[in-house]
């Protein structure tokens, strides 16, 4: 299987992740409008909002990387001579792949801390909610290695894809 095409799937599946949780956070902030229309309040629409939120960052941090969407300085590195916005571009991804190596055995602890614990208001296992901090470091570290790979193997430049781009 090459790299274009298992990037392909970490991205669909990214995708899917996003759109599930960006519906399940549409639909409780509906919930919610609506239940203070007819002055009810929901106690936990504001706690699976949030819980959304983070599985939408979650699911999505991969995806900004892939498209450029992350903090960059290309104004600096893109103005730089030759093979060196290139070199730049494969050592961030590179620091980014190590960080998030470095942090999977921290986020699996704090997600497992979160197994003693339940939410306020829905009585939902904080382990669950936890998970998508575990996560976004375990997407961001696959973004970060294929795109690391595919500079080294496919000899890519690294640069960030828009969706419908096909360069």
């Amino acid at each position: 299987m090459s790299i274009q095409s298992i990037q392909s799937i970490a991205e669909k599946v990214c995708r899917a992740g996003v759109g599930i949780a960006f519906c399940v956070l549409i639909c409780a902030v509906l919930y919610q409008v609506l239940g203070r229309t007819i002055g009810m309040s929901f106690v936990w629409t504001e706690e699976l909002t949030r819980y959304a939120l983070l599985y939408v960052a979650a699911f999505g941090v991969g995806l900004s990387l892939v498209s450029g969407d992350l903090v960059n300085v290309d104004v600096v590195c893109e103005s730089l001579p030759g093979e060196w916005p290139r070199r730049l571009r494969l050592l961030s991804a590179s620091i980014t792949a190590l960080l998030c190596l470095i942090l999977i055995g921290p986020a699996w602890k704090y997600t497992a801390i979160g197994v003693r614990q339940t939410s306020p208001a829905m009585g939902l296992r904080m382990d669950f909610v936890h998970f998508s901090v575990l996560l976004l470091i375990i997407v961001l570290f696959v973004f970060a290695v294929l795109r690391v790979v595919s500079m080294l193997w496919v000899a890519d430049s690294g640069m960030p894809t828009r969706p419908g781009d096909d360069s």
